[in-house]
């Protein structure tokens, strides 16, 4: 009979793997994975209570730093319940630009996601690929609102300020570019057998576990669920465009890698439709009053970030800051299903779990 000896092991808060500060303490017997603990708050920052001492515009700047990866959307969900709590109407050109922020940081995202995992589990080509095609949306953004990760871009009733002139021909030449540069993904790596190998069948669930997890995006759409906000419940001005929901199968890490190629696709199509709808002049900021004091009471909405659903909770006494400000941020959720998928599996395979999931540490904290 062959003994082991239990085997403690840390990965993390220093991994190159876990995409930030964070630590999971795995329980070894062998190779295999008995136990697995995930340790939080690293880069734990309070913005929640900070925001408390802080006016909503002034808030704006702290959701960039949650999913940084994705800040455009942290800035909408924020001015999106502001402006719903106010009732605010918005000028079309500023919900058009916000909109295509949105689907290019969708985008953007996505391409961090995937050069990054294919870097996690031992390829390294396509990690260059996918920055060398993001830094182009990258320099979109430097042009539009001056920075290059947290934009700060939005407002409460409208955006910081109008599009450059040919901004938007940028954008419309972009989506064709990237499209070819899908088809040269797939080509390299979609249908690799070492990626089949080290992805098919790893990290299964059901519809049944992603839902009683409250799991979302990519997490949830996997196991067959056709759940997708800007669809389901349509905001700003999703409901004007054609676009499709990608879903999965068998809710493994193949069907989330598929999923996320095919929401880029779908970004891109969103895209040319928007372009091609841009309205002529108008204004890019509503009539909003110069001290933002929402009335009494608590809104929450929420919206489809590039990780899930991204929802804002606030609760106002009628003043200029927050009563209290509760994000539902998708890392932290998703996150939570990663010990049950990991018992059972060897230590290469929670590289390829964790990254399949798709996390941020900065919102898995907060």
């Amino acid at each position: 009979m062959i003994r082991t000896e239990e085997l403690l092991l840390n990965v993390g808060p220093q991994h190159p793997s876990t995409h930030g500060v964070f630590r999971i303490i795995v329980k070894l017997d062998g190779e295999v994975i008995t136990d697995a603990t995930p340790v939080m708050g690293y880069l734990h920052r309070g913005t929640e209570k900070l925001a408390e001492n802080l006016n909503y515009t002034q808030i704006i700047p702290y959701t960039d730093r949650m999913d940084y990866v994705s800040a455009m959307t942290n800035n909408y969900v924020l001015c999106h319940a502001v402006e719903t709590m106010m009732g605010l109407q918005i000028p079309e050109r500023a919900e058009f630009l916000r909109l295509i922020v949105m689907e290019l940081q969708r985008v953007a995202s996505h391409l961090v996601w995937w050069g990054t995992y294919l870097l996690d589990i031992g390829a390294m080509s396509p990690f260059l690929y996918a920055f060398r095609d993001r830094e182009i949306i990258i320099n979109l953004f430097n042009e539009l609102c001056g920075a290059r990760l947290t934009y700060n871009y939005m407002r409460v009733g409208g955006v910081k300020w109008d599009a450059p002139d040919g901004w938007i021909d940028k954008v419309s030449e972009f989506i064709p570019y990237m499209e070819s540069k899908l088809e040269e993904y797939d080509r390299l790596v979609s249908g690799n057998e070492i990626f089949l190998a080290r992805i098919k069948g790893i990290g299964v669930y059901d519809a049944e576990t992603a839902v009683s997890y409250g799991l979302s995006g990519a997490n949830l759409r996997c196991t067959g669920l056709n759940w997708d906000l800007r669809k389901t419940e349509p905001y700003s001005l999703y409901d004007r465009f054609a676009f499709d929901v990608p879903v999965g199968r068998t809710g493994d890490c193949y069907d989330r890698y598929r999923i996320r190629l095919e929401e880029i696709r779908q970004s891109l199509r969103i895209l040319r439709q928007a372009v091609e709808q841009f309205p002529e002049g108008g204004e890019t900021m509503g009539k909003v009053p110069r001290v933002i004091r929402p009335p009494e009471g608590e809104v929450y909405v929420r919206i489809e970030s590039p990780r899930g659903e991204i929802g804002c909770h606030i609760v106002s006494k009628g003043k200029a800051e927050p009563y209290r400000l509760k994000f539902r941020r998708p890392s932290f959720v998703n996150l939570q299903i990663l010990p049950k998928l990991l018992i059972g599996e060897t230590m290469t395979n929670l590289i390829t779990i964790l990254g399949g999931i798709d996390i941020v540490v900065g919102e898995v904290d907060c």
